[in-house]
């Protein structure tokens, strides 16, 4: 009698192999030595690993920032690898929200005029651009700060902006990069539970970059970094 067996769902992001090198010859070097690891919808993923470890170049990677020397990068099975500059923009606009240790926010705009930028690349009207926005601003709690300048915000809020602005095109993956970095402890922990309740309630894929032991305690499975490779790759109970 044969069983049928389920097949593994397809994963969301697939490495294989994936090597990055900068440089020819003597002079060379391998960033990433042949990294693998699949990450299903859904996720919430802490990225770690000391300085010169690799994972600013997998996040890069991921973010269709850079492409790799060799192996192959999926993204919903397509191949990432192979797709033009301006189709990788593409997947970049409309699948992934980036979010910054250094805020990156136009210092003499309003928090709403902060959001609907992604928006405004899309072409999309003004008053969808408005509704977009506050929808954005209220998932991170900043309804009622939408006419507020970067300057008139605590450290927190800014980074709420931020995240805000990564949401509002309704992204597949938010994409972190120390994103608590700036930030003190207790503002730190705020944006930690704001990412966990965005993953948890709208489920959204989240990849973070941090050094911060406390912080990856969020994430619900830890990829650790070493010269490249990936030491480690764990599944762990989230802090609450």
């Amino acid at each position: 009698m044969s069983v049928d067996h389920e097949s593994e769902p397809q994963a969301l992001i697939e490495f294989q192999g994936i090597v990055k090198s900068y440089g020819k010859g003597a002079s060379e070097f391998k960033a990433l030595k042949g990294v693998d690891f699949k990450i299903q919808e859904g996720e919430f993923v802490a990225i770690m690993g000391p300085s010169g470890s690799g994972k600013s170049t997998v996040m890069n990677t991921l973010g269709c920032l850079d492409t790799p020397t060799s192996g192959h990068y999926l993204f919903q099975g397509i191949h990432v690898e192979a797709l033009t500059r301006d189709q990788r923009a593409l997947l970049r606009r409309h699948y992934l929200g980036f979010v910054f240790q250094g805020f990156n926010l136009l210092a003499r705009t309003s928090a709403l005029e902060n959001v609907e930028l992604p928006l405004v690349y899309r072409g999309m009207k003004r008053s969808q651009r408005h509704a977009e926005a506050r929808r954005a601003l209220k998932l991170v709690g900043l309804d009622g700060w939408e006419d507020h300048a970067p300057g008139e915000l605590s450290g927190g809020q800014q980074q709420r902006v931020a995240i805000a602005r990564a949401l509002v095109t309704n992204p597949k993956v938010l994409l972190a990069d120390e994103p608590t970095g700036n930030l003190d402890t207790a503002r730190s922990r705020e944006i930690m539970e704001l990412l966990s309740q965005l993953n948890r309630e709208l489920g959204i894929t989240v990849l973070m970059v941090t050094h911060e032991p406390e912080m990856a305690a969020y994430a619900s499975r830890l990829i650790h970094f070493v010269d490249g490779k990936v030491e480690q790759d764990q599944y762990q109970e989230q802090s609450t």
